[in-house]
């Protein structure tokens, strides 16, 4: 499987109050063709700063972040790099445009200046492949956060990114909001969209085929969710809670009930314990 983001060496420094501070110092990663990538991280960490140079919207200070063969710093070639890498932030409000859902999602295919017929194509696709096809005659502002959150993600698709990036897209969402959007997340990597979801909840990470973990600018762990997610101390080390299952888990071993820390979810979690139990 080829690489569709390289990112070689890289370091980003801002400054605030004429103070040098560094955001990210130094990681390397590549992004599969196709993968689901979760980047877990507190406030502070560095991964939003990373997520927005792996669309071009931030440069790297040192090193190279390729994308599809072009280096984002490239002046040139930065609204191919755009096209190719879509970008969703966290409130939804702030990146709807229209007052008709159809037509927000529109906004981005007419700016590419493609024929009427193909944008209809593209807007319709993009709502059916979000669960939104039965409101696209709707008032944005009258749909729930969730809602207006895959209306943006939809305003991505019907661009035709080869990747999606999306960073904390649900942290302003309620639980059946971020239930929404994850579904639809894992949905449009199963149809071959390759994901880079940044988060700093472990449940958002379960299915995703590998997970790293920064922390203050740099990478501290890099597998997949069980090899994640057993490490319970790490993460709690670096201000990031644990499933609720992995919780259990950890905690019957640490009073001396020994049973596997690598299962995530509630039926393999309660298989776990029902099995210590008719050893007993």
């Amino acid at each position: 499987m080829s690489n569709i983001i390289e990112i070689k060496n890289v370091t980003y420094n801002y400054i605030e109050d004429e103070v040098e501070y560094t955001a990210v110092d130094n990681v390397s990663l590549d992004i599969k063709r196709g993968s689901f990538t979760v980047i877990l991280g507190h406030n502070g960490s560095g991964k939003s700063t990373l997520a927005k140079m792996m669309n071009g919207l931030n440069k790297p200070t040192a090193g190279d972040i390729v994308v599809d063969g072009i280096n984002t710093k490239d002046e040139e070639t930065e609204l191919l790099v755009k096209r190719k890498v879509g970008m969703v932030f966290q409130n939804p409000d702030n990146q709807l445009v229209a007052s008709i859902v159809e037509e927000d999602v529109a906004f981005g295919p007419e700016n590419l200046g493609l024929e009427p017929q193909l944008i209809r194509k593209r807007v319709d696709e993009a709502l059916e492949s979000v669960g939104m096809a039965e409101f696209k005659d709707s008032t944005p502002h009258h749909l729930s956060g969730g809602q207006k959150q895959r209306i943006a993600i939809a305003g991505m698709i019907a661009m035709r990114p080869e990747c999606l990036i999306l960073d904390e897209p649900t942290a302003m969402l309620d639980p059946k909001g971020r239930a929404e959007i994850i579904t639809t997340i894992e949905h449009l990597n199963k149809q071959g969209m390759t994901v880079v979801l940044i988060t700093h909840y472990m449940e958002e990470a379960q299915n995703a085929d590998r997970v790293l973990v920064m922390n203050d600018g740099k990478f501290i762990a890099d597998g997949t969710p069980k090899e994640i997610f057993k490490n319970v101390s790490m993460l709690k080390s670096v201000g990031l809670d644990v499933p609720q299952t992995t919780e259990l888990l950890y905690e019957l071993n640490q009073n001396g009930i020994s049973v596997p820390t690598d299962v995530l979810s509630i039926e393999e979690t309660a298989n776990a314990i029902a099995a210590f139990l008719e050893e007993k």
